[in-house]
């Protein structure tokens, strides 16, 4: 971070933890409100703002977590990418719900979204795939990710062989097994960090009309 980005972390953070987190501030949309925090936690300058947390479970309940990227966002949902064949893809098809955790740590803030799991279109998946980069796209199509793999040299040998299969500036297309998931929220907690570890923590649940609000206990 440069030490502008520095400073404006730090006065995102301290107004938070003055200031506090108020019904009023955070509103009736808690999408809206988290399109704010995430703005300004972009404008601080923190690295990789989009990262979180997301964590799943077989049909027994095994639990498993692991970081993924927010690639987008809106009333429908919280959206990522992966392999639909990786654990986390498996684990979606057994137990099709999930939770997410966005953590800025520098400005004491957290986001907790839980909800249902669904694909996404393949118009939205292969319109994030086109926009990668080309040695991510061809890395997608060698990982076969989450199954054992015997060496590195494996794996850099797949790249090579995709590299060939699909030469120089030739179109890549879209992989059966890759897309999008999206988590539609059915709860989504902000919180804040406070003196004395007094946090803020206000809770939305989706209701028919809309959404409800509740402040818990830090």
């Amino acid at each position: 971070m440069s030490i502008r980005a520095t400073l404006r972390a730090f006065f995102t953070a301290g107004k938070g933890v003055v200031r506090g987190l108020t019904e009023e501030e955070a509103g009736a949309d808690p999408i809206a409100f988290f399109d704010r925090w995430y703005l300004e936690a972009r404008e601080a300058g923190l690295y990789l703002p989009e990262s979180m947390a997301l964590a799943t479970s077989t049909a027994g309940g095994r639990p498993s977590v692991r970081q993924v990227l927010l690639k987008a966002f809106d009333d429908r949902g919280f959206v990522f990418y992966t392999n639909y064949e990786s654990r986390k893809g498996a684990e979606i098809t057994e137990n099709p719900v999930a939770a997410l955790a966005v953590h800025w740590p520098i400005l004491q803030r957290q986001v907790r979204i839980n909800g249902p799991v669904e694909k996404t279109s393949s118009e939205e998946s292969r319109a994030y795939f086109d926009s990668r980069p080309r040695g991510s796209r061809i890395g997608a199509w060698a990982s076969d990710q989450s199954s054992v793999l015997a060496g590195r040299d494996e794996l850099e040998r797949r790249f090579r062989e995709t590299q060939e299969r699909f030469p120089g500036g030739s179109e890549l297309p879209l992989p059966p097994f890759w897309g999008g998931y999206r988590v539609t929220p059915e709860t989504i907690e902000f919180w804040q960090g406070r003196a004395n570890r007094l946090h803020d923590r206000l809770r939305f649940t989706r209701v028919a009309d809309g959404w409800t609000i509740d402040r818990l206990y830090p």
